[in-house]
C-alpha cells in the first residue's frame, strides 16, 4: 500500500536532523498515515535514516497484518525548516506474517502422497520416460518391454541415487554393520528374466520396493489427466459485506 503526498509544516529555529526526528515530525507522520490507515495505525516504533530522509515506523493494527508496519517517509528541504511527507507505505516487519512461497501445483505432490484411487499421470515432458529406441545402456536393468515408453537413463540414475541414499553402503546402518548384503541368504540377486516381480522406480509410489507385476497404482506411466468438469453447480452472488 503506497501513497505519495506533498504535505508540509514550517518549523523554524531547528536544524534539519532535529526536525526530522522531532515530536512534530512524528505527529506529521501519524497524521499522514491516518489518512490512509485510519485507526489501524498503532504506536510509534522508531525512526531510521535512508538516503537523506527519515522513515518513521508505526505498529500496524490492520487485521490480518500482524507484524507489519506503517511507514512514513519524511524529508526536509535544506535551510527552509519545511517537513515534507514523501511517501506512506504498509510494509512487512521482521516478524510479519507472510504468505508462503508459491509452489506450482505440479510440484506440490510429494513422495508418500499417493493413495488408493488417486491418479498421478506423468508430465507431458517427463524426463524420467523415453521411447524404447532411446535406451542404449541398460546398466544391468532390463526395461519393461510391455510399456509404451520406458524408464530413461535420467530416470534410472535418479532412482538408483535415491535407493543408495537410504539403503546404500554410505548409510549409517551399513557403516555400522559387520557384513554386507552380498553374503546374506535373505538377499535375492536380481535376474533379468524375472517377469513376476519387479522394482518400482517411481518416487511417488512404491519407489525402490519389489512389487508383483499384477500390483497397480494411480501413478502408472499411462495414467491420464482427469477430464475437467464442463459445468458444475452454479451459485448466486454472495455479499460478504452484509455480515
Amino acid at each position: 500500500m503506497v501513497s505519495n503526498m506533498s504535505r508540509s509544516k514550517r518549523r523554524r529555529g531547528r536544524s534539519r536532523p532535529a526536525i526530522l526526528f522531532s515530536p512534530e515530525a512524528v505527529d506529521l507522520a501519524r497524521d499522514a498515515l491516518s489518512d490512509v490507515g485510519g485507526d489501524e495505525v498503532g504506536e510509534h516504533l522508531g525512526a531510521t535514516v535512508s538516503n537523506g530522509m527519515v522513515i518513521h515506523r508505526f505498529e500496524s493494527l490492520t487485521p490480518g497484518y500482524s507484524g507489519w508496519e506503517w511507514n512514513a517517509v519524511l524529508a526536509c528541504v535544506p535551510g527552509t525548516g519545511n517537513l515534507t511527507v514523501s511517501e506512506v507505505t504498509l510494509q512487512a516487519g521482521k516478524k510479519a506474517q507472510l504468505a508462503p512461497k508459491w509452489v506450482p501445483y505440479e510440484d506440490r505432490v510429494r513422495p508418500g502422497d499417493l493413495g488408493p484411487g488417486d491418479v498421478l499421470p506423468p508430465k507431458h515432458d517427463d524426463e524420467r520416460l523415453c521411447p524404447k529406441r532411446d535406451v542404449r545402456d541398460k546398466n544391468g536393468f532390463q526395461r519393461n518391454q510391455n510399456a509404451k515408453r520406458v524408464l530413461s537413463e535420467k530416470g534410472l540414475e535418479a532412482a538408483t541415487k535415491r535407493w543408495r541414499a537410504e539403503r546404500g553402503r554410505g548409510s549409517l546402518m551399513a557403516r555400522r554393520a559387520e557384513h554386507t548384503c552380498a553374503t546374506c541368504a535373505f538377499f535375492l540377486p536380481w535376474r533379468q528374466n524375472t517377469v513376476v516381480y519387479g522394482i518400482c522406480s517411481n518416487e511417488y509410489s512404491a519407489d525402490g520396493q519389489v512389487v508383483d507385476s499384477r500390483y497397480g497404482c494411480g501413478a502408472h506411466s499411462l495414467s491420464k489427466e482427469e477430464k475437467p468438469v464442463q459445468e458444475g453447480k452454479r451459485y448466486g452472488v454472495f455479499d460478504d459485506g452484509a455480515y
